[in-house]
């Protein structure tokens, strides 16, 4: 065996060892055990600046976009997204590209003894050993020290106040839409759900929020006040001048908090995707010169043209044309809608949906009905899934029997609408509702070659 065979076999068993642990869907309302962590490690997240990221949708396509800009200016970066589509190391990236198996396995093998003595001490007090995404974060941090990584933008997991990424503390707070999602451990209203979000903001940090509903923004501006932040927001201090569709993407005008960049090329689909840059521009203006000096139009160029955003309105098979998208919300569903309408020009759309049962089925298919010509419903990996059966009577219930035809197999309701889309001209297939049917859908896509065109 090689070494990178080797490595790629050991890095396996660092994700097999960190799903051994509580999953991200039951996340401890609790920072003591991973500041205990990190401490033991000698903080290593006090060793880099921080742009904590945060907000219901559009938080991983901003917080890549922004680190896009950053690694423009020559600054090395550690980006942590969840959740991965295809492999673990996804998660983690250093300067632009997925840790790698060696270095993943080698802050791995450091940390693992201190999480020990974490677990130890937390199952003597009768509490819960740390979870996956306690552990994971203490290990994203030690791998962006180890790296070394000039600044580090860190998307919150869930919620904020008492997401483990927040012993973290961030210069520059950004906060993309607030909605309703992850009631039960968020709350039952966005006013709730915002002050769990606000719980990032540090003293005397720099907040940047995309615009939020009356609820969302009270919460925020209040937080902001209490902790003797700056607060800018969109649309009174930055904001989407004008977008224009164009072939791969869009060219987006942006009006920062210190200039406006016109016509820069986003290889994106959607006006939610310039949305999210005008933040990302937003918060990287912030970070480098608390938003009053302009950044370089070439290297804005650069960091938008570098920017990519894996499964968000992604085109992973041609003839026919097959597209993943990460919607999983109401909100997120009827900006794919909405994207699906205005860049592009299908004639009919099949839906290869699943969801998790703690999502709100019937919002997701009600914002995705007016565009759909039916719904191959199907379950994701995942043991949180949602029952094929039970979510297709819900899907049939909304949109009828002719339109909703259930696969209890997703590689079948890929493959079957597949078939379908490529029975006639201008038909696609969409597969959302849940990111880990997207990665499926990468990972299968990638295995059968979609993206080489037919002959």
């Amino acid at each position: 065996m090689s070494d990178e065979e080797d490595y790629r076999e050991r890095a396996e068993e660092v994700y097999q060892a960190l799903l051994a642990r509580v999953g991200e869907g039951a996340p401890e309302r609790r920072l003591d055990a991973t500041r205990r962590a990190v401490e033991l490690l000698g903080d290593p997240q006090r060793a880099y600046p921080i742009i904590h990221v945060t907000g219901t949708n559009g938080k991983t396509s901003t917080s890549r976009i922004a680190e896009s800009l950053l690694r423009a200016y020559g600054l090395r970066t550690g980006l942590l997204t969840s959740p991965h589509l295809v492999r673990f190391n996804e998660r983690i990236v250093i300067d632009g590209e997925p840790i790698e198996d060696e270095a993943l396995v080698r802050n791995w093998d450091d940390i693992s003894p201190y999480l020990d003595i974490v677990d130890a001490e937390l199952t003597e007090a009768g509490k819960q050993p740390l979870t996956f995404f306690e552990a994971l974060t203490a290990l994203a941090y030690a791998a962006f020290a180890d790296a070394p990584v000039d600044v580090a933008v860190i998307e919150v997991g869930m919620g904020g106040e008492w997401d483990s990424t927040n012993v973290g503390d961030g210069q520059v707070a950004v906060f993309t839409p607030i909605a309703l999602d992850h009631t039960k451990a968020l709350g039952d209203t966005v006013e709730e759900i915002a002050r769990t979000k606000s719980g990032i903001i540090k003293p005397s940090a720099d907040v940047v929020s995309s615009a939020q509903t009356p609820e969302a923004d009270h919460v925020l501006r209040e937080a902001a006040e209490l902790t003797e932040s700056t607060f800018a927001e969109q649309p009174a201090d930055f904001g989407v001048a004008a977008t224009r569709v164009a072939v791969g993407g869009q060219l987006v005008t942006v009006r920062g908090r210190a200039a406006t960049y016109e016509d820069v090329f986003l290889p994106l689909y959607g006006d939610h995707q310039a949305q999210n840059a005008a933040v990302a521009v937003a918060a990287v203006e912030t970070f480098l010169g608390r938003g009053t000096q302009p950044l370089k139009t070439d290297l804005v160029e650069e960091g938008f043209a570098t920017a990519t955003s894996p499964g968000r309105l992604q085109l992973i098979g041609i003839e026919p044309s097959i597209l993943v998208d990460a919607a999983h919300n109401p909100a997120g569903a009827e900006t794919l809608a909405e994207a699906l309408r205005t860049y592009f020009d299908f004639d009919e759309i099949t839906f290869v949906i699943g969801i998790l049962g703690d999502k709100d089925a019937r919002g997701v298919i009600r914002a995705l009905a007016p565009v759909a010509t039916q719904f191959f419903v199907t379950r994701p990996d995942s043991d949180r899934a949602r029952d094929p059966e039970d979510f297709g009577e819900l899907v049939r219930e909304e949109v009828g029997d002719e339109a909703t035809i259930v696969y209890s197999d997703a590689i079948d309701a890929l493959e079957s609408a597949r078939d379908w889309a490529g029975e006639e001209a201008r038909r696609a297939v969409v597969v959302a509702g849940s990111i880990v049917l997207v990665g499926q859908a990468m990972a299968y896509a990638e295995e059968q070659e979609w993206k080489q065109a037919a002959s």
